[in-house]
């Protein structure tokens, strides 16, 4: 047997031991890299953490990012989406297996906060806040003005200067807000909903601020605030930085105007523009009110001159001469008709006269009934001894009692 192998084997390792060793060698060597790759396998469970695959063309490594992290995300990871990381290497021992804790992320090819600003404005869009039918007009002459900005910003010096000068009688609340750092989304938010609910009421609300970076203004990109404005029920004017700054409260906004100053100038008329156009107006309007009331003046003249103004009893007068007329024709036509009915009412009377019974009675005729039926006796055989009998004669009636009845004779 040689000596070599007479010599005792070597403790051997288990393998948390061995795990254990390289997490101290590995995590201790690589506590902050940022590294390249490309997402895939995104998933996004209920917990809030985000777990992904960091990949490129010759490798991949598992990578997490915890939910406390993922929240302050300013855009939305996607599949597929290649990013700039930095994270430590952790190994996670139960699988003998290592990723990356993620602590930043970062698109490649484009900012964090463009990225943000570009998938938020898509996502708002798609829901229609940026709509054109959801714009409300602003007033023509507002009276009241809530301006939502710093107090001691330069956009509230520049808009009231220009303001107050276009029209002096203009009455601007100034609403505190923040409108930088943490904190200042939320507190433009309160701001636009503090200057709804003013009393007395406002005609309209300006958002803004100075010029400043894209990080300085990106209270004016948060959704909340953008939300915000699109609630709002009173109109809103967003002035937002310089003319080369954009942000999505101008989408969302009523009207967006460049600066603090120029929305003063296209919020609030110029006083004495306005006192000009009404003087021109008041000269277009008198003219052809002069030229009317001339041409109504001849006509009263021309009407005064008729006869109906000279002599207005006249057609009176007139109207009672025929109504006597009328009233003599009228009284001569009912004599001659009561004279002419009168003539045929007595004609009608003398031809009755002649064909009455009571005529025929008074020449010594008469008619003789049965007491009990009132029927006419006309022959001899309609009665019996005994009947009682009523005889009308021209004078009055007599009263019998059949004794005999002896029939006609014939001849």
């Amino acid at each position: 047997m040689s000596r070599a192998s007479s010599s005792p084997a070597p403790e051997p390792l288990t393998i948390s031991q061995l795990t254990a060793c390289l997490k101290g060698v590995i995590e201790e060597s690589f506590p902050a890299v940022w590294v390249a790759g490309e997402i895939s396998n995104l998933a996004r469970p209920r917990s809030g953490h985000l777990y992904m695959t960091l990949k490129d063309s010759g490798a991949q490594i598992r990578a997490v990012m915890w939910a406390s992290t993922a929240a302050r995300l300013p855009f939305e990871l996607m599949e597929g989406q290649a990013v700039v990381a930095l994270g430590s290497v952790e190994v996670y021992a139960p699988q003998g297996s290592y990723q990356l804790i993620l602590r930043k992320v970062e698109p490649l090819g484009i900012g964090a906060l463009q990225l943000a600003f570009e998938q938020l404005k898509a996502r708002l869009a798609a829901e229609g806040l940026f709509d054109a039918d959801r714009k409300q007009p602003l007033p023509r002459f507002p009276r009241r003005i809530a301006l939502v900005t710093s107090p001691t910003g330069a956009a509230v010096r520049d808009f009231l200067q220009i303001a107050v000068r276009r029209w002096p009688q203009l009455n601007v609340t100034v609403v505190p807000a923040k409108v930088q750092g943490s904190g200042a989304a939320e507190s433009i938010v309160a701001g636009i909903e503090a200057a709804n609910r003013l009393q007395p009421a406002v005609d309209l609300i300006v958002v803004g601020r100075g010029g400043g970076s894209l990080e300085d203004l990106w209270c004016f990109n948060e959704e909340p605030v953008v939300r915000a404005i699109a609630a709002s029920e009173l109109p809103i004017v967003s002035a937002v930085g310089h003319e080369i700054d954009v942000t999505l409260a101008d989408f969302a906004a009523d009207v967006r105007a460049l600066t603090p100053s120029e929305a003063a100038e296209r919020v609030v008329p110029e006083w004495a523009s306005v006192q000009q156009s009404l003087r021109l107006l008041l000269q277009r309007m008198e003219q052809p009110i002069r030229q009317r009331l001339a041409y109504h003046r001849e006509q009263l003249r021309h009407l005064a001159s008729r006869p109906v103004f000279t002599r207005p009893f006249q057609p009176i007068l007139d109207r009672s001469r025929q109504l006597d007329e009328l009233d003599h024709r009228g009284r001569l036509a009912m004599r001659r008709l009561v004279q002419e009915k009168s003539r045929l009412l007595q004609q009608h009377a003398a031809a009755l006269s002649a064909l009455s019974p009571l005529a025929v009675l008074a020449r010594g005729y008469s008619v003789t009934q049965r007491t009990d039926d009132g029927t006419v006796i006309q022959r001899s055989d309609q009665v019996s001894p005994g009947d009682e009998l009523r005889t009308q004669t021209g004078s009055g009636m007599i009263l019998s009692r059949v004794t005999e009845t002896q029939p006609d004779e014939v001849s």
